[in-house]
């Protein structure tokens, strides 16, 4: 956990504002079916988005889909999701979204996605924070 953020302070650090819009674009379509899988509860479909790394704390789909509806409720069931800024650096993507979840409480989150081998994105990691806290 403690590498995921460092590599969010870097991307955030390092990267400029002047981002491969196809990138974000890209990161943004996976972000969303995800998030769109989950609210169809397809744990298959939200898992094929998972990096690697993630797939490997998670072996099966409906274990990913658990952890996800008890850690990461905001993202899980909300009544907004929209994406903020993007930094790109390299293979990695770092993308902000503003949540509003079912009980109106505003969230922020923080997807990092990376390239895979393949030449997909697949989300790394998601670090939720309840909006106006410190990190």
């Amino acid at each position: 956990m403690r590498s995921l953020a460092l590599l969010v302070a870097f991307l955030i650090a390092l990267g400029s504002p002047a981002f491969a819009a196809d990138d974000v674009a890209t990161a943004q379509g996976v972000i969303r079916s995800q998030v769109d899988a989950f609210g169809r509860d397809d744990a298959a479909a939200a898992y094929s988005y998972a990096a690697p790394a993630i797939r490997e704390i998670f072996p099966r789909a409906d274990i990913f889909l658990f952890m996800v509806r008890h850690s990461y409720t905001p993202v899980y069931r909300h009544k907004s999701f929209e994406f903020g800024e993007a930094r790109v650096a390299g293979g990695w993507i770092a993308q902000r979204v503003h949540i509003v979840d079912a009980d109106g409480e505003a969230w922020e989150a923080l997807y990092t996605l990376e390239r895979q081998p393949d030449g997909d994105l697949k989300i790394t990691g998601c670090s939720l924070l309840k909006a106006g806290q410190a990190a």
